[in-house]
């Protein structure tokens, strides 16, 4: 498992893509919380990170498919997955490798936003006047969030030998899991069915935890789609063997 992690980071940063990706993240945040009029921090005047926290999930649709899309489009296109499966690995262990190297590389796109913590520290009135619980617990949120994400692009990645359909098809499964719900709770006039049908969504865990409440439904819950995502991929992976 070590060696298929080892190889999947190499092989990402190697490539020009992964500075792409984690430039246009990088810009798009630090555009939205430093310049944009109505969402930037100095206009705003208060030391918080809101911004940072609300965009994020938005642009990780477009980010974590973009790193996880070739995982196993790539091998299946270019017949490598064949050699991978003959390797004295299981299927388990080649995807736990493919994922924690893809959810690694999510991980480094999200540290350099660690100095905007530190500005919006420094920019405090008094200095340090910002809630660093509430936003220790918003990154976990994000965490957590960045975790499932790429679960499921991992397991859209096994859909297809295409990387472009397989982004295609990771940015709508996210995007249907973090905002689809809501939206179909939204249809509904009945509070108690809106309400059941919302918390089937990413949206409302991941707010809930953006609040700094980590509370263990919403761990379960993330635990769970991970798992789901994860172990579907495995069944895919297992099923071509045959």
């Amino acid at each position: 498992m070590l060696a298929i992690y080892k190889k999947e980071i190499f092989s990402f940063l190697s490539s020009l893509v992964a500075y792409i990706v984690m430039i246009l993240f990088l810009t798009g945040i630090g555009l939205f919380m430093w310049i944009f009029p109505d969402t930037n921090i100095l206009d705003y005047g208060y030391a918080d990170m809101d911004t940072l926290f609300m965009l994020s999930p938005y642009i990780f649709l477009f980010l974590i498919p973009a790193i996880t899309m070739r995982t196993f489009a790539e091998e299946r296109k270019t017949g490598t997955i064949e050699l991978l499966l003959t390797r004295p690995l299981s299927d388990w262990q080649i995807i736990i490798g493919k994922y924690a190297a893809s959810f690694t590389l999510v991980v480094l796109a999200l540290l350099p936003t660690l100095l905007y913590y530190y500005s919006v520290y420094q920019l405090g009135a008094p200095v340090g006047n910002i809630d660093s619980a509430g936003t220790i617990g918003s990154y976990i949120g994000l965490l957590m969030l960045a975790a499932t994400f790429t679960a499921i692009g991992i397991f859209a990645s096994i859909l297809s030998d295409n990387q472009i359909v397989s982004f295609i098809i990771a940015v709508f499964l996210c995007f249907f899991m973090y905002d689809g719900f809501g939206l179909l709770a939204n249809v509904n006039d009945t509070s108690d069915i809106a309400y059941f049908i919302s918390q089937l969504g990413i949206h409302h865990h991941y707010e809930a935890t953006r609040k700094g409440l980590i509370d263990s439904r919403n761990v379960v819950y993330f635990l769970t789609l991970i798992t789901l995502a994860l172990a579907a991929t495995k069944m895919l992976l297992g099923s071509r063997k045959w």
